[in-house]
């Protein structure tokens, strides 16, 4: 699974899921994510990951430029870089992978799918975003920006 976090709402705006972790599949999730965000050129954007090959490869590097994205990567042997990534991946596999056994690849995109879209975006909250879920975190700071 790939997924793109905003590190600011903790939302989930963009992943997908594959048999193997390639270039293709972080760049479809990237793509989703700018689809999901509406974040236009105008809009500065930094997109940090781990050092894996597929976010180092060319065609994502390629993408990144193409859309004025700014690339950040973790320091070699850093584990607290990519933190807030790791902990999505470590809650969803306590609150959700783990939980039950998939008969294939279509089911566990439809499970993530409901985790994902219908749980941890619009109802899972965090306290480190005031006790909000990620979208109304959000929908909160908009509501903010709107009446300034």
């Amino acid at each position: 699974m790939a997924v793109v976090l905003d590190l600011c709402t903790k939302e989930v705006l963009g992943y997908k899921i594959a048999r193997n972790a390639t270039a293709e599949l972080v760049k479809q999730a990237l793509a989703d994510a700018l689809i999901n965000s509406g974040e236009g050129s105008s809009q500065e954007i930094i997109f940090h990951s781990d050092r894996g090959t597929q976010y180092a490869s060319k065609s994502f590097q390629t993408m990144c430029e193409d859309f004025n994205i700014t690339t950040s990567m973790s320091s070699s042997g850093c584990p607290y870089d990519n933190a807030v990534v790791e902990s999505f991946f470590s809650t969803a596999k306590r609150e959700e992978i783990f939980r039950r056994q998939y008969s294939g690849i279509d089911e566990v995109k439809s499970y993530i799918f409901d985790y994902v879209e219908l749980f941890y975006n619009r109802k899972r909250i965090q306290e480190g975003l005031n006790y909000l879920s990620p979208k109304e975190y959000r929908e909160k700071l908009e509501m903010t920006k709107a009446e300034q």
